[in-house]
C-alpha cells in the first residue's frame, strides 16, 4: 500500500511516500517556516535530483495542498494518509480511522499540545474535505503510553482538579517505542522482557517496556517533563515556576518560552544544543560544556535506573533517534554509570557505524545492549494499512 506519512509541526510540514511491502520511499520533503516569510518547499520525488523552491505558507493547509498538488505532478499514487499526532490526550489508545467526531476531539486535547494539534488538524481537516475518497489515518504519540499502571500514570493533585483538568502523565514518542518494541521482539525471539529505550535526540524520553507493554515512561503531562534535552529543562523542582514568576517577575509565557526553548544543553553551554558541537567542547577541555555533557549522560541513566524500577529489572537496554544512534560517546557515558546495574559495554563495538541494529553489549554483561534505528514513518504507514484494513 503506498501511503503518504505527514508530520506536521508549529511552522513545518515533513512527509513521506512509503510502500508498505517494500518499504520503498518514492517521494519526501519538507515545508519549512509555515505561517513565517520566506517559506521554502523542499522536494524529491521518483529518484529526481532534490529541489528547493520558495514558497509561502500562510497556513498548514496551504503546506499540504502544495504536497499533494507536487505529488500529483510526480503521478505518485497515494492510497492513504497516515498523520502523526503528538497527543491523544484521554480518548486514543490506538490509531484511529479520522472522520469529523475524530477531528474534534484532536482539537479538544489540543491544549495539552497546542503547537502541534492545532496545525496537525488542520492538515487533516484539509485533506478530508479536498480529498474525500482518501483515507486518513491518526497515529498518536500518547497511544502506546494510554494504558500504562496507574501507578505511574497517576499524578498526587487533587483528585477532583485531576479529572476535571485530565491532568496524567501521557508521555511523548510512543510511535517510536512502538516500534522498537517489535525491533526487539524480532531481534531477540522474544527473550526480552524488561526492556528500557532511551529515545534521544533534541527532545529525549526513556520507556519502561514490560512484554511489549508501557511500564512507565519520563515524559509528562507535557514533553518538558523527564530528561534534559537540547533546548528543554527536564525535570526540575516544579516550585521553579513559581519562583521565578513570583521573585524573577516572569510572566507564564516568558517562564514557558524559557524552560522550552532556552534551557537544557543551550542553557548550559551558553551557546549551543547540539550534542556534537557539546562533545567536541567537552574534547577541548571547556569546563561549560564538560558540564553540560555530564550532565546530560547523568540524568539519562539515572532514568534509566527509574524505568528498571518500574519493571523490578532490566534484561535490554536500547538506544535509538537521532543522539542515541550517532553519539557513541553519549552512549558510553550512560552504560558506564550503569555498572552497578549490570550494564557492561564493549566499547570498541559501540564505537562502531553499524547499518541496522548492532549489540554493544560485552558477553559479561547481565543486560543486552543494543543501538536500533527507529522509523517511526514506517510504523504511521503500517498503521494505515491496518486500520484501513479493519475498517
Amino acid at each position: 500500500m503506498n501511503v503518504l506519512v505527514v508530520n506536521a509541526g508549529s511552522s513545518t510540514l515533513k512527509y513521506k511516500v512509503i510502500d508498505t511491502k517494500t518499504r520503498a520511499v518514492s517521494a519526501k520533503g519538507a515545508c519549512e517556516r509555515v505561517t513565517f516569510p520566506g517559506g521554502t518547499f523542499t522536494h524529491q520525488a521518483c529518484g529526481e535530483k532534490k529541489a528547493t523552491d520558495s514558497v509561502e505558507f500562510p497556513d498548514h493547509k496551504a503546506a499540504i495542498k502544495v504536497v499533494l498538488e507536487d505529488l500529483a505532478a510526480h503521478d505518485i499514487k497515494v492510497e492513504g494518509i497516515g498523520h502523526r499526532i503528538v497527543q491523544g490526550g484521554w480518548y486514543f489508545g490506538d490509531s484511529t480511522l479520522v472522520d469529523d467526531d475524530i477531528l474534534a476531539k484532536i482539537r479538544e486535547v489540543a491544549p495539552l499540545a497546542p503547537l502541534h494539534n492545532n496545525p496537525e488538524a488542520d492538515v487533516i481537516d484539509y485533506c478530508l474535505h479536498e480529498y474525500p475518497e482518501l483515507p486518513n489515518v491518526t497515529v498518536y504519540d500518547t497511544a502506546f503510553h494510554f494504558d500504562m499502571p496507574k501507578v505511574a500514570s497517576t499524578y498526587p493533585l487533587p483528585k477532583d482538579v485531576c479529572e476535571k483538568l485530565h491532568i496524567r502523565k501521557y508521555g511523548a514518542h510512543g510511535t517510536s517505542y512502538r516500534y522498537i518494541s517489535q525491533e526487539v521482539e524480532r531481534i531477540t525471539e522474544g527473550r526480552a522482557r524488561k526492556v528500557v529505550v532511551c529515545h534521544i535526540g533534541s527532545g529525549a524520553s526513556l520507556c519502561a517496556i514490560q512484554d511489549g507493554h508501557c511500564a512507565d515512561t519520563t515524559m509528562g503531562l507535557t514533553p518538558l517533563d523527564g530528561v534534559m534535552m537540547g533546548t528543554r529543562c527536564g525535570s526540575i523542582d516544579p516550585a521553579t515556576v513559581c519562583y521565578l514568576q513570583r521573585e524573577g517577575g516572569y510572566t507564564y509565557d516568558e517562564v514557558d518560552e524559557m524552560m522550552n526553548k532556552h534551557s537544557g544543553l543551550l542553557a548550559v553551554t551558553g551557546k549551543t544544543n547540539d550534542v556534537r558541537d557539546v562533545e567536541e567542547g567537552t574534547e577541548e577541555g571547556n569546563p561549560d560544556y564538560r558540564l553540560a555533557f555530564d550532565m546530560f549522560v547523568y540524568k539519562i541513566a539515572a532514568k534509566v535506573a527509574e524505568m528498571a524500577c518500574a519493571m523490578n529489572g532490566i534484561d535490554t537496554l536500547v538506544f535509538t533517534a537521532g543522539i542515541g544512534e550517532h553519539a557513541p560517546a553519549v552512549r558510553a557515558g550512560v552504560c558506564d554509570r550503569l555498572e552497578w546495574l549490570g550494564v557492561r559495554m564493549d566499547h570498541a563495538m559501540n564505537a562502531l557505524r553499524a547499518e541496522g541494529e548492532w549489540k554493544v553489549s560485552r558477553t559479561a554483561s547481565s543486560v543486552d545492549i543494543y543501538v536500533i534505528p527507529t522509523d517511526e514513518e514506517f510504523m504511521i504507514a503500517s498503521d494505515v494499512e491496518r486500520i484501513i484494513g479493519q475498517a
